[in-house]
């Protein structure tokens, strides 16, 4: 005792040091951690213009934790400023010109500037690009001319200088300044603009050029001011709108001047909508010039000034484009990687016209090459990353309105050694390649000799040989030996190596691999000099060269084209080296591009190129042709643009035919541009005239409306006030309308130009409807039956509407018969997608041919599943011929059907269609796990267990890890495959007094399933048979890391579990570590005499607990269980065969337990012969390897074993085995032999006294073959102690009344394959054997044993059995009888058990058992009878 609380404090001492030691290394690691550092720039110069000899100023300051160092570029090139008398570098970075020089033939500073800002030990970033531009010396481009202009008209004086000189131009008027405003502009090329001319704007007007002390002056312009005649003249524009290009944020001046008498009326339209002048952002200066401010990029477009007076009208257009500077929506981003790693800078701007990206790495740009790719336009993508490539990267964007910049910050990490301490891996083997092609390669390898662990994941390392960038290719998923490497280069060796990683960090690497891709198939190179031109106004022709790189003749070209924002692009196939391809749209613009092809497929495409159909004369009329009489001479014709696509070219005018009456002769007028009015003058009074319009483009005159008519007024009627109300209103209602009549006003001196009409249900608002002035009747239609509507009557001109007048109507009931219900949906399909997902289609006869849906029908679709029986209908609505339903189980028979609905009618339900959506693995473990000890075999266990509750498929095995440590990994579990949906099976050759822990896991077609948690079982201590283990913790579930013995208990009591902070040790504190010390110390004594007894107590109370056995004796069966007892199933006579059948019929279609031999090797599954005896030690030494029984116990023997076992679940054995049937006649007899579904060899009934008798008291019946079969053992002992099995139970008959046979049977077995072996009866009743004269006592029957393989043997002898049993390590076991049992019943509950448990206990299931066995004696009688 004191030596082992010694050794604890020793180790206490020693945890303490290693905690120690811990921290301060991780202090250590904390303290080089890298992080990224700000470095940015406060302000980045920007564009100035500088005047000759003055200073200028470009100003930059750049922030950083260090100081960074400031330089300067121009046009590229870095300035030596120490060296520059005339620039100078500023403290904060600014870069001072003191003086601007700049001459005709000398402009040393304009130019591009930009700041570049370097800290040494980070990298370099470069400001924005900056334009210094220098004013010139002042010139003029045209002198003001002197000019005569009448009273109220416009005029405008030329002075055009430079853009650059604007800013310094001014006008003088006799020599004084000139003020400006609203009246008098100024241009932005210089000119000044004077509208509405009056007597005081007469006299001298000179222009101003003043640079710093320069000074240039124009020629004087006169300007006379005559009085105004008052005749006519013409209307004409002195200055149009021009095409401009502006920056968004500017104010915008479009130009608009024009004369005339009377004075025109300027208004603008932009996009043909007119402008609201009056506005915030838009107003008229200078006598029609539109002035926008803030410009935005909603502003681009066309504008169009319409100047207008009582004689002429005239428009101009021009496109104004707002260019937006680039902006940012996303900036790249800081990013950490490590070596040979591949990253990508992402940067997205914006701007009008679309901005230029390229991207800088500290100052340098990048170059594009196999390792820097620009991809989707804008991002830096950089491959294989070396130590070199850290550093600042920038992306600088640009476009005619600015440019912009932002950096990111790139840290190359050293990889990051492994918390674990453990090894690693050693190198992964055989790393080859099993799939090369031009541009991609496969590589596979095997798992390395020394992996340390699971979940091993591997990287590949890979660089063309010779460079010195190593990219990298990690595996999908933890385990996986296979990468494909794509996006390779042809015709080009590349080196690979492959590392493994586990949780302890990376492992050795590979052998580097030199594999060379394949070169790429030869095809033609791109068509050069592609050229399209239109020849018609449907035809355009494109021709092009033969490719410079043909690789191989020509066999074809394709030629594909697209009308320009379509999306379908066509292609035709030509032979030589032009084509005029015909039918095109016409003034439609198409792009088009060539494609060679030659014996090795397509080539490379050309580049698009883009032309345009000619012009045509518009294919369609102007549209909605409306006439308004404004008085007695006058009639206002209205009307718009034809519809779009019928244009086929611009539209230049409109030209206008009138007549008067039904005369042939005609008068034309013709409008400009897009004006879509026109006032026609002049006519006479009370005369109908008729019009019509045809639109105009260069090329012609289009297609004319029909004529529309207009009568002008007999007099001039007064329109200064709104009509009176109408004379009379008439309503006469029907079912679902009402005709409504109405007389005109009495005054018949105000102009009417037409009527309102007002209706609504209570409320004559709710619609109104507007008809001509001529009308006197319309019917107001779509009302609905047997209502009250209300309606008025207003007659209205220009002035507005006069006053109403009121009807009211209640429309006539409708008497509709009920609706004819509609044809269900036919052809109803249900197609299985998944197991959750099953599309449902159909068909609907009421539907035209190509079952288009124009009305608004919809489709109710119906789906349930039977099982339970009273599962509700789900439903759900679409107005499709198809619908996918969702959310479904796996494994389940569901039926469909469909209702259609229109409306207040509806089908009847279609007919059904089903669908069993797929199999998915078993979401949910086995359940009920229980372990327990085979009776008077110590080292055989028996497992059981039942199904999933979601097994979602149909079991088709399951597998029993098990192990004698609960925390051992995945891989070191025993195995145990169980083939079928057997819920039984037994391990032996188990270690004595050994904890053992099993979990089972389940799998169907689609996979295994989760594993069940561990259970504990004790394997007894000695091979007594009347002693049974204590299998108290048989049903306890154990998780990882739990303990369940004292010992472990005392173990991790050793270990104690210590903290504390290092880092405060200190001579102050020495005293509390003595009084830690001792404090340990004592409390480890305690614990160790805690142990002590604890172990002497268990030692002494340890308590073995028997389970169930089922022993045969005298002919009954004695049941002993450490839980429950359950009853047998009763038993009912079939009179009419005299069969004994259970009565709970079960629908399970497999046994409860068998035995199903696994194969260890794929070579096991081999038919059954003579010379299967002779192979069974091979198969056991390929089995064990070459380990010998006595070197490596049980346990060992199956982990050493577990590398070379295949498990081919779905495989069928070749050999035939006696498999359970149903009797389904009595009339025939059946002689089958059937291949099992498990995996497992032959199996057979033993014989025991056969007599010449045809049936003998054998446990199951066979038919008489010349071979013989190798025992299958069934369970008897506690069959029911799994719920839903039943018992096939034997009685065993006393020696003088001898033995007989009871079978089973179910009615409800026609579609299932329960296991019962099947019989030949001779008897004419054909059910019951009649029993043998002598009886045979034999051995009470035990549980399967794993594995059992088939022998091969002559027919069964009288007296003997012969068996062929190799147990899992070799051993040769002795024959075992065996049963057969029946299906399994349905699975009781709960319920039910508590009741067998209640009622039954084990006398009075003895006492059972001897009735039912008078019961057989009874039945043996009547057969011998």
């Amino acid at each position: 005792m004191a030596e082992r609380g010694a050794h604890l404090l020793l180790s206490l001492t020693f945890l303490l040091l290693l905690l120690f030691t811990t921290a301060a290394k991780s202090t250590d690691k904390g303290s080089v951690a890298r992080h990224f550092t700000p470095f940015w720039f406060l302000v980045e110069p920007a564009d100035i213009l500088a005047v000759r000899g003055s200073p200028a100023v470009l100003n930059c300051s750049a922030y950083s934790d260090l100081a960074p160092r400031v330089e300067w570029k121009k046009d590229g090139t870095f300035l030596n400023l120490a060296s520059d008398d005339r620039r100078q570098l500023l403290p904060d970075g600014s870069l001072l010109l003191t003086s601007v020089v700049h001459s005709k033939h000398n402009k040393p500073d304009e130019g591009y500037y930009q700041c570049v800002a370097t800290v040494d030990s980070l990298g370099t970033i470069n400001s924005r690009v900056a334009r210094l531009t220098v004013a010139g010396l002042p010139r003029f481009n045209s002198q003001p001319d002197t000019l005569m202009v009448y009273q109220g008209d416009s005029v405008v004086l030329s002075c055009d200088v430079n853009l650059d000189l604007v800013p310094f131009t001014r006008w003088e008027l006799n020599k004084e300044p000139l003020d400006l405003d609203e009246r008098i502009i100024s241009l932005p090329s210089g000119a000044l603009v004077i509208s509405n001319v009056n007597e005081s704007d007469a006299g001298l007007y000179r222009c101003i050029v003043e640079i710093a002390a320069t000074m240039k002056a124009s020629d004087e312009a006169k300007v006379e001011v005559l009085p105004e005649t008052g005749m006519a003249r013409q209307l004409q524009f002195l200055r149009p709108p021009v095409p401009s290009s502006k920056v968004q944020g500017q104010d915008m001046l479009m130009l608009c001047v024009a004369t005339g008498f009377p004075p025109p009326r300027i208004q603008w339209m932009f996009n043909d909508k007119l402008i609201d002048s009056s506005g915030n952002r838009s107003k008229l200066i200078g006598g029609g010039s539109l002035l926008i401010l803030n410009i935005t990029e909603e502003d681009t477009g066309m504008y169009t000034c319409l100047a207008g007076n009582e004689n002429d009208t005239l428009q101009a257009s021009a496109e104004l484009m707002v260019q937006v500077p680039p902006q940012f929506i996303k900036r790249p981003n800081n990013i950490y990687a490590h070596e040979s790693m591949d990253i990508v800078f992402e940067c997205e701007v914006s701007g009008v016209p679309s901005p230029s990206v390229k991207w800088v790495k500290n100052g340098d740009a990048v170059i594009p090459s196999d390792y820097f790719k620009i991809i989707n336009e804008h991002n830096l993508q950089v491959l294989g990353l070396v130590k070199s490539d850290e550093g600042f990267y920038q992306c600088m964007a640009e476009n005619d309105a600015g440019n912009v910049q932002a950096s990111a910050q790139l840290i190359i990490l050293e990889h990051a050694q492994a918390a674990g301490s453990g090894p690693t891996p050693s190198a992964p083997r055989d790393v080859v390649a099993s799939l090369v092609s031009t541009r991609f390669i496969k590589l596979t390898w095997r798992l390395p000799a020394e992996p340390h662990g699971d979940n091993i994941t591997y990287t590949v390392y890979y660089k063309p040989e010779g460079s010195s960038r190593e990219r990298i290719e990690n595996t999908s998923r933890p385990g996986e030996l296979q990468v494909t490497i794509q996006s390779l280069m042809p015709e080009t060796k590349y080196v690979f190596r492959v590392v493994a990683h586990n949780k302890n960090g990376l492992g050795e690497s590979s052998t580097p691999l030199k594999v060379a891709t394949q070169p790429e198939v030869q095809v033609p190179g791109p068509a050069p000099n592609l050229r399209a031109f239109a020849t018609s106004p449907t035809s355009i022709t494109v021709t092009w060269d033969m490719p410079l790189s043909g690789n191989g003749e020509i066999q074809n070209y394709k030629l594909y084209y697209m009308e320009k924002g379509m999306g379908n692009e066509q292609f035709v196939d030509v032979g030589g080296l032009s084509y005029t391809i015909n039918g095109l749209k016409k003034y439609a613009e198409y792009s088009f591009r060539v494609v060679a092809h030659n014996k090795h497929g397509l080539g490379v495409s050309t580049e698009d190129v883009v032309a345009r159909t000619f012009s045509d004369v518009p294919s369609a009329a102007p549209q909605n042709l409306t006439l308004e009489v404004r008085n007695s001479k006058s009639i206002m014709v209205q009307w718009q643009q034809p519809p779009p696509g019928t244009h086929n070219g611009q539209i230049t005018g409109y030209k206008i035919r009138y007549r008067k009456g039904l005369r042939k002769s005609d008068t034309t007028e013709s409008t400009g541009g897009i004006q879509l009015f026109q006032l026609i003058e002049g006519l006479e009074r009370g005369t109908e005239y008729s019009f019509r319009v045809a639109a105009m483009t260069v090329n012609g005159t289009g297609p004319v409306t029909e004529w529309v008519s207009a009568e002008t007024f007999e007099s001039d009627l007064d329109e200064s006030r709104v009509p009176d109300k109408p004379s009379s209103l008439h309503v006469r209602p029907l079912v679902t309308s009402i005709v409504v009549s109405w007389t005109p006003p009495e005054n018949q001196d105000i102009v009417v130009r037409g009527y309102a009409i007002g209706y609504g249900i209570g409320s004559p608002h709710a619609q109104t409807i507007k008809v001509d002035y001529k009308q006197r009747y319309y019917t107001i239609e779509n009302l609905d039956p047997s209502s009250h509507y209300v309606i008025t009557l207003k007659a209205f001109n220009n002035m507005g509407e006069g006053e109403p007048v009121y009807e009211s109507a209640v429309t006539r009931p409708l008497s509709v018969p009920d609706p004819t219900p509609m044809l269900p949906p036919v052809g109803v399909q249900a197609t299985v997608l998944s197991h959750d997902n099953i599309k449902v289609t159909w068909a609907d006869n009421s539907l035209p041919k190509n079952q288009k849906i124009t009305d608004a029908r919809y489709y109710t679709v119906r789906w349930k599943t039977n099982i339970p029986a009273n599962t509700k209908y789900k439903t759900s609505n679409t107005t499709n011929l198809a619908h996918m339903v969702t959310g479904l189980k796996p494994n389940t028979l569901y039926e469909f059907s469909v209702m259609v609905t229109k409306g207040r009618r509806s089908s009847t339900w279609s007919m059904t269609a089903h669908g069993t959506t797929f199999e998915t693995i078993p979401n949910s473990p086995p359940k009920d796990v229980t372990v327990v000890s085979k009776e008077g075999k110590p080292r055989i266990i028996i497992i059981n267990w039942q199904p999933p509750s979601e097994a979602n498929g149909k079991i088709t095995g399951y597998i029993i890890y098990y192990s004698t440590d609960v925390n051992a990994e995945v891989h070191d579990w025993v195995i145990e495959p169980v083939v079928g949906n057997r819920l039984t099976h037994q391990i032996q050759d188990l270690t004595l007094d050994t904890p053992y822990y099993f979990k089972i896991q389940a799998r169907n077609s689609k996979g295994m399933g989760p594993m069940s948690e561990a259970v504990q079982f004790r394997t007894p201590k000695a091979e007594s048979s009347d002693k049974m283990p204590n299998d108290q913790a048989s049903g306890s579930s154990v998780k990882p890391g739990g303990r369940h013995s004292g010992d472990d208990f005392a173990t991790s009591v050793g270990k104690p579990s210590l903290s504390g902070n290092p880092t405060s040790m200190g001579e102050n504190n020495i005293p509390m570590i003595v009084i830690v010390i001792v404090s340990v110390g004592a409390f480890t004594i305690i614990v160790v005499v805690v142990v002590a007894v604890i172990c002497t107590y268990r030692t002494t109370s340890k308590q073995k607990k028997k389970r169930a056995a089922c022993k045969s004796t005298n002919g009954s069966h004695k049941y002993k269980a450490s839980s429950k007892d359950l009853k047998p199933p009763d038993l009912w006579i079939h009179h009419e065969r005299l069969e004994l059948k259970p009565i709970d019929k079960s629908p399970e279609p497999n046994p409860v337990m068998t035995d199903t031999p696994i194969p260890r090797t794929s070579q096991d599954i081999t038919p059954v012969d003579s010379s299967l005896e002779n192979s069974i030690h091979q198969r056991r030494n390929s089995y064990r390897g070459h380990e010998s029984e006595d070197s490596i116990s049980a346990l060992a023997g199956r982990r050493g074993m577990r590398p070379k076992m295949m498990m081919p679940f779905d495989a069928q054995p070749p050999q035939p085995v006696i498999s359970a049937h149903p009797i389904h006649s009595l009339e025939k007899p059946h002689h089958h032999y059937h291949s099992s579904s498990l995996a497992s060899p032959t199996r057979s009934c033993l014989h025991h006294s056969i007599s010449p008798r045809p049936l003998n008291n054998s446990i199951c019946h066979i038919d008489r073959v010349n071979s013989s079969e190798s025992v299958r053992n069934t369970p008897s002992t506690e069959p029911l102690s799994i719920p839903g099995q039943s018992i096939c139970s034997v009685e065993h008959p006393d020696p003088d009344t001898g033995p007989g046979f009871l079978s089973t049977s179910s009615e409800e077995e026609t579609n299932r394959n329960p296991p019962t072996a099947h019989v030949r009866p001779s008897h004419p009743l054909k059910s019951f054997a009649v029993p043998n004269s002598s009886g045979t006592s034999f051995e009470s029957p035990v549980l399967p044993s794993t594995p059992l393989l088939a022998q091969a043997g002559t027919a069964p002898q009288l007296h003997s059995v012969k068996t062929a049993s190799i147990g899992t390590l070799g051993r040769t076991r002795s024959p075992m009888p065996v049963t057969v049992p029946s299906a399994p019943d349905i699975p009781e509950t709960s319920k039910m058990l508590e009741e067998v448990e209640s009622n039954y206990e084990p006398d009075e299931l003895t006492e059972e058992m001897a009735h039912l066995e008078g019961l057989m004696k009874d039945l043996n009688a009547i057969t011998t009878a």
